[in-house]
């Protein structure tokens, strides 16, 4: 027995980190996976380290700011499974992704490419995913954000746009969708060791940030993410949506370095 018996969920940038992580726990918890992400190299590796743990799963490379790339996403699943319970828009680039900085720093193109690649992904995912959960008798939708959301952090201005805009986005959906039986929850996630952030907390000067600041001072592990969001995929989480949840260590508590 597993907690996500009979469900069938779909995670977006299952490649790499927190969607990676995600992916291999899920399927260890019995859910039918259908797993995203544009770099095929990585989303094929995921596939196969599941399918080597007799998981099952399939494996689409797609561009999920990409409308029709989106939509062939869902055909897929309908086909080959005819239900969806569970969307983990998970896809998205950091903070540090291209030149990006603050407002008069950043070029159009890379604010374009941040919120179309963060926002405009879930965007699509929800509105071409829906439909298929509604068909299934309801799900759960899980969006990943950031504490970038929830805090004042300077830099990296298009970032934290798109993952404020996730956020609403959140609050609406569970609004509009709870009377169908549909729950949306949010993860906000703190500084989180992954390949996108690795090069960055490797150095000295964010290694003592990380000790200094959160309460338990160190960064997180993508496993620490994934099972909140497991938990919200479960029906163990029934009674909870439009919960905007951070995993951070404690960064949101304050700023204040320790004494």
């Amino acid at each position: 027995m597993g907690r996500l018996d009979g469900k069938v969920a779909l995670i977006t940038g299952s490649g790499s980190g927190q969607g990676q992580a995600a992916a291999i726990l899920f399927a260890q918890e019995n859910a039918t996976l259908a797993l995203v992400d544009w770099n095929e190299k990585e989303g094929t590796q995921t596939l196969r380290e599941i399918e080597n743990s007799a998981g099952q799963a399939f494996f689409l490379r797609a561009d999920v700011s990409e409308e029709e790339e989106v939509q062939h996403i869902f055909t897929e699943i309908k086909e080959r499974f005819g239900r969806l319970n569970v969307i983990y828009n998970n896809a998205g680039v950091g903070a540090s992704f291209g030149h990006m900085g603050s407002i008069e720093e950043a070029s159009v193109e890379d604010w374009d490419l941040v919120v179309r690649i963060n926002l405009r992904s879930i965007f699509l995912c929800c509105k071409h995913g829906i439909p298929l959960l509604l068909e299934s008798g309801g799900g759960s939708i899980i969006n990943t954000a950031s504490i970038n959301a929830l805090l004042a952090v300077p830099g990296g201005d298009a970032y934290t746009a798109s993952k404020g805009g996730i956020v609403s986005l959140t609050r609406v959906l569970a609004r509009n969708y709870g009377l169908k039986n549909i729950r949306v929850n949010c993860i906000c996630p703190g500084p989180i060791d992954t390949p996108m952030i690795a090069s960055r907390i490797a150095q000295p000067q964010y290694q003592e940030r990380y000790r200094q600041t959160p309460a338990l001072g160190r960064t997180g592990k993508p496993i620490e993410v994934a099972y909140l969001g497991l938990f919200l995929a479960s029906d163990e989480s029934s009674y909870i949506t439009g919960a905007i949840i951070p995993v951070d260590g404690g960064w949101t508590i304050g700023w204040t370095p320790r004494l």
